[in-house]
């Protein structure tokens, strides 16, 4: 009955890792598999399986599809506009020290990219950017490797704990929280560990000792507040902006400067028109807006986030055991946010209404694929879910490992990411199996919280082996043929994270009983 019940999760390995299918197509199939055998040999009726289909097409419609298209479609307005030019130069004025810009740039803005958009913007900006720079191309996207894993997590404005939240009906502000304490650790040596792969040994840290650690925390310190006081939405937009800011500023003052590491300067540096206070707030305004309009609308101001939180609907979806109504949130969700933001840093940005909605049509249609996939995935989780089968795993799970089944959350979270590329479709697939294990070792609602955040924590660790990752990594840097050096280094940093993580998730559960 076991590999019954995980029959749709088998047919996703094959297909993707093997028979290398496209994603919306081997989905697909995942889909019908988990109607088959949930029909076939769990009992479950037709109408619960049309319900559950249903359920998970509007979940990944709103909220995780509507954040997604709008978030991409900021970022491509701001190409459009040549808003990313002026944030291109911005950031590579600050230094010409190589380890500082791949700090400042694979890690600050990386990040700051990952929590705004996602979905392969954070590896291949900043990636394109160094190697543009004249950093190694193999060495550009080595890096962005790493620097990409941690935040992925609150990727895309939060979206992967978001869904987990909804999935396992668990606070996301809690699984934000205990996401960023697991990966504590590692945010603060991700710095360290980017600045030695950048000269090749530990002498790269020469000089660069105090900055990565303040880098580290930085993005640590802001990621864990907001975590704590307004949950995952902003948390790693907090911690990449506070980021770039302590990095920026510390450049200044204490100018990093060792001639083995030292970067040529482009010959039209000189031709270029200086950028004034203006034109620097203007190219970064839909951003800016994005942040002020979810901070304006969440939990620290309730005089605005409630009622505009009130505005909504219940529907009862799947009426059979276990079944609840779904709200659908219409205005206080971040995705209208961020569409509202778009437009009106668009329109400051000289962008026409028509230019806008073109934009925004063309980034409907070249997400068209991804969302066939997201709906598909969460659709197969939830009819998984209602007809028993994530239960069965879960028992099997728990049966092999017994108590010490939080030892691997994080491990079984990094096998989503790798096989679908995506932090959202790992706690999606993956989400219910940890809370339903964590419950089956008697682990009480905070280790099950502490548990279910480990698939994300895990997720962030997959994202360096993905294909999917590893693939943008080489379209972006322009280097066909490096797959395997890239997934080569990938797995020696992937190894040691994930045995980490391991240990941080069992011993750490005590922490929060």
């Amino acid at each position: 009955m076991f590999f019954l019940a995980l029959s749709p999760i088998l047919w996703l390995i094959v297909a993707l890792t093997v028979l290398h299918m496209s994603a919306w197509k081997a989905c697909s199939m995942a889909l019908a598999i988990a109607w088959a055998v949930g029909i076939g040999l769990e009992g479950m009726t037709l109408p619960h399986a049309v319900e559950a289909t249903l359920e998970g097409v509007a979940l990944a419609c709103w909220p995780i599809l509507l954040v997604i298209v709008a978030a991409i479609f900021t970022y491509t307005l701001t190409l459009r506009t040549h808003a990313m030019d002026t944030i291109q130069r911005m950031l590579t004025s600050v230094s010409s020290d190589r380890r500082v810009l791949i700090l400042l740039i694979g890690w600050g803005f990386g990040g700051f990219l990952e929590g705004m958009a996602g979905f392969g913007t954070a590896i291949a900006i900043p990636a394109g950017m160094l190697a543009g720079l004249g950093i190694p191309p193999v060495l550009a996207a080595s890096v962005c490797l790493i620097a990409n894993s941690v935040p992925t997590a609150y990727g895309s404005i939060g979206i992967p704990l978001v869904t987990l939240g909804g999935l396992t009906s668990i606070p996301s502000n809690e699984l934000a929280i205990y996401t960023a304490l697991q990966l504590a650790p590692l945010t603060l040596l991700c710095p360290f560990l980017m600045t030695i792969v950048t000269g090749g040994s530990l002498k790269a840290l020469s000089g660069m000792a105090p900055l990565c650690a303040l880098s580290g925390l930085a993005f640590l310190l802001p990621e864990l507040a907001i975590s704590y006081f307004i949950g995952p939405d902003l948390a790693v937009v907090a911690g990449a902006i506070v980021t770039m800011g302590a990095i920026v500023a510390y450049a200044k003052k204490f100018p990093v400067s060792d001639p083995a590491y030292a970067m040529a300067k482009a010959d039209d540096a000189e031709e270029a028109a200086p950028i004034t206070l203006r034109s620097g707030l203007v190219a970064w305004l839909p951003f800016i807006l994005i942040f002020l309009l979810l901070l304006a609308t969440s939990k620290l101001l309730p005089v605005i986030h409630d009622p505009l939180t009130a505005i909504q609907s219940s529907v009862l979806i799947y009426d059979g055991p276990g079944g609840a109504p779904y709200t659908f949130t219409w205005v206080a969700t971040p995705g209208v946010l961020i569409l509202l933001a778009a437009f009106l840093g668009g329109h400051v940005q000289g962008a026409s209404l028509s230019m806008m909605t073109r934009t925004l049509g063309k980034t409907i249609y070249d997400l068209r694929y991804t969302m066939v996939t997201i709906i598909a995935v969460i659709a197969t989780a939830k009819v998984m879910g209602y007809a028993g089968m994530t239960h069965a795993m879960a028992e099997t799970a728990v049966a092999a490992t017994g108590t010490t089944y939080p030892a691997i959350a994080a491990f079984i979270g990094s096998i989503g990411t790798f096989i679908t590329g995506s932090a959202t479709s790992s706690c999606v697939l993956f989400g219910k199996l940890q809370t339903d294990s964590a419950l089956a070792i008697g682990a009480g609602p905070s280790v099950q919280a502490w548990v279910a955040a480990a698939n994300a924590t895990g997720a962030c660790a997959g994202k360096m082996i993905s294909p999917q990752s590893i693939a943008i990594a080489i379209g972006a840097i322009g280097a066909p043929g490096c797959d395997g050096r890239l997934l080569h280094f990938a797995a020696k940093v992937y190894v040691p994270f994930i045995i980490a993580m391991g240990f941080i998730v069992y011993f750490g559960q005590a922490l929060v009983q």
